[in-house]
């Protein structure tokens, strides 16, 4: 179970060979941000002008940050934006087909389905077995049938994001910089780093602002040799989309793209003793999360 043999990622980096100069995934970063943020201010300015015509008024970049499920969903779907740039980056520097990203179709969907399934049940588990709460009852925040009714446009809206995430720093970043680097201590911890540090958020997060970081990156790090054993992108975001969908979509934190779920946590991001008395669990979670979808795909 502890083995580090990575024989399945060479479905990743093969591909990924023949363009793997350093330079080319520098330049493809920048660029790809830069592509990113412009087709996001497009975007947003798109959506705003039509909901606004539609009477559904929204601001997701002018601190309407998740307070409604309309804007959960702008804000999610945006990140359509980032995946697009790196598919034209991919394209164009690399010169390999997108789906390589992936990995190969007869792994992607099987896994991405049977861990999702995994996560699922694994959901279930903890929200039915003691212990139950958080030391203060939820606070409800959409009502059931609102929640129902909007739930497969905010799961869609999920899914779009962390794909996203997952295409950018396990696929792309990894792969670029495994098939020019074998020590895993470079192409695990560098992506996993930096999608650490875009996770730091200390206007929202106060003083546990660093915990998120010290969390997104162990996150990062399972995310990263899960896909590396798969061979393929599928177990990271199902992973990442049931996590997210957890925590955005069920039970939200506080003012911090909240507007889509059915509860609230009864304390917020800044409450440094109460999110860090819960670290120990979520950090356990990850874990479980990581050896149960080993376990569903048999890696």
């Amino acid at each position: 179970m502890w083995n580090f043999e990575y024989k399945a990622h060479t479905h990743l980096t093969r591909p990924a060979k023949k363009y793997s100069e350093l330079w080319r995934l520098v330049v493809g970063l920048f660029l790809g941000t830069g592509i990113a943020l412009f087709l996001f201010a497009l975007y947003n300015t798109v959506i705003v002008s039509t909901l606004t015509m539609l009477g559904l008024p929204v601001a997701p970049l002018d601190g309407d940050f998740g307070s409604t499920a309309t804007s959960v969903v702008v804000l999610l779907s945006g990140f359509a934006m980032f995946t697009t740039a790196v598919f034209l980056v991919v394209l164009t520097l690399h010169r390999r087909p997108i789906g390589t990203i992936f990995g190969p179709v007869r792994l992607v969907i099987p896994q991405f389905l049977r861990v999702c399934a995994m996560m699922g049940l694994l959901l279930l588990v903890v929200f039915i077995l003691p212990p139950w709460g958080y030391g203060e009852p939820l606070v409800p925040n959409l009502p059931l049938g609102k929640w129902v009714v909007i739930l497969p446009l905010t799961l869609l809206a999920v899914l779009i994001q962390t794909s996203a995430e997952e295409i950018l720093f396990r696929g792309y970043m990894q792969q670029q910089l495994a098939a020019r680097f074998k020590s895993p201590l470079v192409w695990m911890v560098v992506p996993s780093a930096i999608f650490a540090i875009g996770h730091y958020d200390p206007a929202n997060a106060g003083q546990n602002a660093y915990v998120l970081v010290i969390w997104a990156f162990v996150f990062g790090l399972a995310m990263a040799d899960l896909t590396a054993r798969a061979g393929s992108l599928g177990p990271a975001m199902a992973v990442h989309f049931v996590n997210n969908v957890s925590a955005l979509l069920i039970v939200s934190i506080p003012e911090s793209l909240d507007g889509a779920a059915l509860f609230l946590l009864p304390f917020g991001l800044q409450d440094v003793e109460l999110m860090r008395a819960w670290l120990p669990v979520d950090f356990a979670l990850i874990c479980i999360s990581w050896l149960a979808a080993r376990l569903a795909i048999r890696a």
